[in-house]
């Protein structure tokens, strides 16, 4: 039979109840404008009847509060997250593509390629045609061509500058994620102390899921939260939990309250992947001496859109089938004579069958030889004529000593693939940065041809007139290596990477020679040495390989449309960035929205709920107040 005191008890708990509805609505409403805050609420439940031997049979306790719970649901987080992912390396791919158009651009405002081009192949030779034997007509026309070589130039500076701040944002990224996982995991140590005793550390759980969604923006992200149960009995939950975090399509970043951490480490000039690129770039490392994987497809964010940006390739990745081993003799730092192994690859690509594409580095890298890696030294390209005139292209690479070449090469690797970096399927700096070389030494080549051809105002062969400098030195090249793509029979023609031939020009290195700017009598106008003043078929046919693409061909276009080639990619790229960014960010907003209606705070739900509890708060204080009377009157006035 229960208590004389058991009404009262039972009010007690309505009071208690109400109490902390009040609280926590009080709390909600406080924190109506804090970021990441989830709403939240009081779990009651009715408490265990009371048996009381009547014929009614049990009577009511009460409430109990159960817990106070925050209202969230991890369908939209995921949801949140993915969008956010997405968001995050389109808006990082937006940035920089919007950079690279203002550079091309030639709208008239800026002097891009087209004008400067115009320039030297409409103004400056219609002018050189009316005076072919004054100098100072001569002159002007190689200022036009120096404006030229001027123009790759600063491309050049401009697109490493683009590479270069991709690199250290990348680095500051890496910086941020080691920063958010040791203060995840520094929360999961601190929701596990707090949860273990009963209670549930919302705010906590808050926290550590707005650095989510901060983690999210940066990198793909998956989240597991595993109950932790009492190992003498399996079916009891301690009330801890087991909270991973992966990245980059699964690997390990937090486990708990351990955390990995991530380090930038800048690549030697010996293991460089492209020609083009700058110094110091940085591969991502464990802090465990393993490899993160940067190039994996599922890594999504920010991180993703850093690297695409600064190593995208547009899947032009060196690639082919190894056809042979051998030695060289090779030059020691002593002057020694060292044998080294080498390793002949076979190409079939048409990007790596010409010279003039070729972006391989010229310092040394690593390669990737049927699933071994080795560093090389040096390479050399190889273009063979069978009997019927037709060529097969390779590439020899000797390996030098280094501690990825403890193994000795051996004939095994023969008919495998061979790699060297990666295959990236977008058109990053890179791409962009190979096309200008492809375009430079073309031209280049084709217009020193017709220009060498001729003969000058010394009734002598003119020289060259574009060409690049050195970066060891003030010299230039002389391109006495220059590779003739004409068909031979039973031919072969070697290229060596030391060699002088044209795969040393480069944007950043195209100039005029200084012999011609010294003296611009040297500069030939003539096509046979006997011809007069008036004969001028070397600049006719200069003007006609400019624009005819049966002369030379970029890209199946004529020379001086590189720009529109050129922008056609950019555009291309940054209306599809724009495009998807702006979807993302509208599918985030209307995921973010969709999970606030459910955890955000709405203040005029919190109105009512204050005047819901209130009221309950009213009606028990005012059932103890009636059972204070009753009792009163019991006690007081009937002497029990």
């Amino acid at each position: 039979m229960p208590s004389q005191f058991f009404g009262l008890n039972i009010a007690y708990t309505g009071l208690l109840a109400s109490n902390a509805a009040l609280n926590t609505t009080s709390n909600n409403i406080a924190n109506v404008q804090t970021i990441g805050y989830s709403r939240q609420q009081v779990v009651q439940q009715a408490s265990d009847a009371l048996r009381v031997f009547q014929t009614y049979g049990c009577a009511g306790a009460g409430v109990d509060t159960i817990a106070i719970e925050r209202i969230r649901d991890e369908f939209y987080d995921n949801k949140y997250w993915d969008a956010n992912t997405n968001l995050g390396e389109y808006q990082i791919k937006e940035y920089y593509m919007d950079q690279l158009q203002t550079y091309f651009a030639d709208d008239g405002v800026s002097t891009g390629f087209k004008t400067i081009f115009d320039l030297f192949t409409i103004n400056g030779l219609q002018e050189l045609l009316k005076a072919t034997d004054v100098t100072a007509a001569k002159k002007q026309y190689i200022g036009y061509g120096e404006n030229l070589t001027e123009y790759f130039n600063s491309m050049w500076a401009s697109l490493q500058n683009v590479q270069k701040d991709a690199n250290q944002e990348l680095k500051l990224r890496v910086d941020e994620i080691n920063s958010i996982a040791s203060e995840i995991a520094a929360l999961n140590k601190q929701i596990n102390v707090i949860e273990l005793s009963g209670p549930k550390a919302n705010e906590l759980r808050d926290r550590r899921t707005l650095l989510l969604d901060k983690l999210s923006e940066i990198v793909d992200i998956e989240t597991q939260e595993i109950p932790v149960v009492d190992a003498n009995n399996p079916e009891r939950e301690t009330g801890a939990h087991r909270f991973i975090v992966k990245i980059g399509g699964g690997q390990l970043l937090v486990n708990d309250s351990d955390y990995k951490q991530l380090e930038c480490i800048a690549r030697p000039s010996y293991e460089k992947v492209n020609q083009t690129d700058i110094d110091g770039l940085y591969d991502i490392y464990w802090t465990n001496g393993e490899k993160f994987n940067m190039y994996g497809r599922n890594l999504g964010g920010t991180l993703q859109g850093l690297i695409e940006m600064r190593d995208g390739n547009n899947s032009e990745q060196f690639t082919g089938t190894i056809t042979g081993t051998g030695k060289k003799d090779v030059e020691d730092r002593d002057g020694n004579m060292v044998s080294h192994d080498t390793v002949t690859v076979q190409v079939g690509r048409e990007y790596l069958q010409d010279l003039n594409k070729c972006n391989l580095s010229d310092t040394g890298g690593v390669i990737n030889l049927g699933n071994q890696l080795y560093h090389y030294d040096s390479w050399s390209y190889t273009c063979s004529y069978d009997a019927n005139g037709n060529p097969t292209y390779s590439y020899t690479f000797v390996l030098s000593d280094s501690s990825l070449n403890d193994r000795r090469l051996t004939n095994d690797r023969v008919g495998k693939q061979a790699s060297i970096g990666n295959s990236i399927d977008y058109q990053g700096i890179p791409y962009y940065m190979k096309q200008m070389n492809e375009w430079v030494r073309t031209y280049a080549q084709k217009f020193n041809d017709i220009i060498s051809s001729g003969y000058n105002a010394y009734k002598q062969h003119g020289p060259i007139m574009f060409t690049g400098k050195k970066n060891t030195s003030n010299e230039q090249y002389t391109f006495d290596a220059a590779f003739r793509y004409d068909t031979q029979t039973n031919g072969t023609m070697t290229v060596d990477v030391t060699d002088d031939s044209y795969y040393k020009l480069t944007a950043g290195n195209f100039s005029v020679l200084a012999a011609l700017i010294e003296d611009a009598d040297l500069l030939a106008t003539e096509k046979d040495v006997s011809d007069g003043k008036a004969q001028y078929d070397i600049l006719t046919e200069i003007k006609v390989m400019s624009n005819d693409k049966t002369k030379m061909s970029y890209r199946g276009s004529k020379a001086s449309e590189f720009l529109q080639c050129i922008l056609s990619d950019v555009a291309l790229n940054a209306g599809n960035a724009k495009t998807l960014c702006s979807n993302y960010k509208n599918i985030s907003m209307s995921i973010d929205n969709q999970r606030t209606s459910i955890s955000g705070v709405d203040e005029d739900e919190e109105a009512v709920n204050l005047v819901r509890f209130q009221n309950g708060y009213n009606l028990a204080s005012k059932m103890i107040q009636t059972l204070t009377e009753v009792y009163d009157r019991l006690i007081l006035e009937t002497g029990v």
